[in-house]
């Protein structure tokens, strides 16, 4: 009698990708969306310290040698050196992990980039829980640490429609921006939907009658996948894609909330400073009723492992989703 196991899963490296089995995927969507606008503004400059490879920069970098900067393990200056170049009139998309640029940086980000105004676009790479090597790079706090710092646009994209659309609108937008990369083979979601993406716009690519998601970064993703498993439990969800966190479309959100819907907010991040404060705090402000549960990381330092074992741990898998949807509607 023979036996099989599922294979061993190892902690997850640092260019793991979060893609599903099978699912389709973009090599490097963020790299290749920068390469693109560079062949067609000369003021494009990338920056790096030193994680090109890591955070999809060395796309640009082999194509345009001479408009790329390595600038070492030395977050502080490549912030810097991006804020003297923008002082000049460059464009300049500078990449890191996203702890490194929040936790690291934020005195040279704040007062050298966001006070001035610069045209500064800062690529976080590893947001949230999208790597298994622990606390030291799990940025699962980075938007709440950028969403208090004036003048800073915040972008979480879901896929690889969401970065290719967003690189050059980040590039055409007045002052500093925060996106918050998803790097490597990159899951192909929103072409299957009726959406393009606009900075500073929510947008309902899912309609449903009984529930509704407002999501933003790879939880849209699960939530649609969530949405299309609760069906086989006869209810009906709508999904609210909110990638930008700051600016936030709170005319939109709210109009989707304020039905008797029952009401969720996902986010791979943690529920303190994220997209769910972002849209309970507006709810409070123009005096919504209604109740919103949030589904993301707890206010925890989280452990090292691999993703799949994490996701399903902290509750970001879409089968703890739809627990947590049918546990709720108990």
């Amino acid at each position: 009698m023979s036996t099989t196991t599922a294979p061993r899963l190892k902690t997850s490296a640092m260019i793991a990708s979060f893609a599903d089995p099978g699912q389709r995927t973009a090599s490097a969507p963020f790299g290749h969306a920068l390469n693109r606008l560079a062949e067609t503004d000369e003021r494009v400059v990338g920056l790096s310290a030193d994680l090109a490879k890591y955070t999809d920069m060395h796309i640009f970098r082999d194509a345009h040698p001479d408009r790329f900067f390595q600038m070492g393990m030395a977050e502080q200056l490549l912030f810097g050196a991006a804020a003297g170049m923008a002082e000049v009139g460059l464009v300049p998309f500078a990449s890191t992990y996203s702890v490194f640029a929040t936790r690291r940086a934020y005195d040279f980000v704040c007062l050298d980039i966001a006070e001035p105004k610069l045209n500064v676009n800062i690529v976080g790479g590893l947001p949230g829980l999208t790597t298994g090597y622990g606390p030291s790079h799990q940025a699962t706090e980075d938007m709440a640490i950028f969403r208090a710092m004036p003048n800073l646009t915040i972008v979480d994209p879901c896929d690889s429609v969401d970065i290719e659309q967003a690189v050059p609108q980040l590039a055409a937008a007045e002052g500093p921006t925060y996106l918050r990369l998803l790097r490597g083979k990159v899951p192909t979601v929103l072409d299957d939907y009726d959406y393009t993406f606009e900075l500073g716009k929510a947008k309902v690519i899912r309609p449903g009658a009984d529930v509704v998601f407002v999501s933003s970064g790879l939880m849209t993703m699960r939530a649609l996948q969530a949405a299309e498993e609760l069906a086989t439990h006869k209810i009906d969800v709508a999904v609210v894609h909110a990638p930008t966190i700051k600016p936030f479309d709170e005319e939109t959100v709210l109009r989707e909330i304020d039905t008797p819907r029952v009401a969720f907010t996902l986010e791979n991040h943690t529920v303190v400073g994220g997209l769910f404060e972002t849209v309970a705090s507006a709810l409070v402000r123009r005096g919504v009723g209604g109740r919103v549960t949030p589904i993301g990381l707890p206010d925890a330092f989280l452990d090292a492992g691999a993703l799949p074992t994490l996701h399903e741990r902290y509750g970001l898998a879409t089968s703890a989703i739809v627990q947590k949807v049918l546990g709720e509607l108990r």
